[in-house]
């Protein structure tokens, strides 16, 4: 059925314009258009907001569980600095302090003549301590004398 166009109407329509009762191809391919762009947006948009954790997670930093955290208050808050400290974090390459403080203190114990790891906090309470103690010998007692080698036979301090 060809319906007949209005008296005014120009004879040549372009091709997107539907007689009426028909679908409106044109905006049927906008549409998909359109559902697919904001689809494509949303998942730019996550991306971008995970990478710094993807980041900290690619170079195994410390600080990933921080990183993690922050990207997703930036994510759920829209406060952008949320995303930029984890950013920041995630390039940052932070020191280790307790794998130096560890270390620092089996050192010490070696060189207390200790085992690392042997002494524990009971132990040294229950040690007397300088109050404690009382002088039990005369005042003047000499102090014991320490092991030392010769001169000689010392090692070298330098180079």
């Amino acid at each position: 059925m060809d319906a007949p166009l209005h008296p005014v109407a120009s004879h040549h329509l372009p091709s997107f314009i539907t007689p009426p009762g028909e679908t409106d191809i044109l905006m049927v391919i906008t549409a998909i258009i359109l559902a697919g762009s904001v689809v494509m947006f949303g998942i730019v948009f996550l991306r971008l907001h995970s990478l710094p954790e993807r980041m900290a997670h690619g170079s195994h930093k410390l600080q990933l569980e921080i990183v993690a955290v922050l990207c997703l208050l930036a994510l759920l808050t829209h406060i952008h600095a949320f995303w930029v400290a984890a950013l920041l974090l995630a390039l940052i390459d932070l020191p280790d302090f307790p794998g130096w403080l560890g270390r620092i203190a089996g050192a010490v114990e070696r060189i207390a003549g200790s085992k690392p790891g042997e002494g524990t906090a009971a132990e040294a309470t229950s040690q007397p301590t300088i109050v404690d103690t009382r002088q039990t010998g005369p005042a003047a007692a000499p102090p014991q004398e320490t092991r030392s080698r010769p001169a000689k036979q010392r090692e070298p301090t330098h180079a």
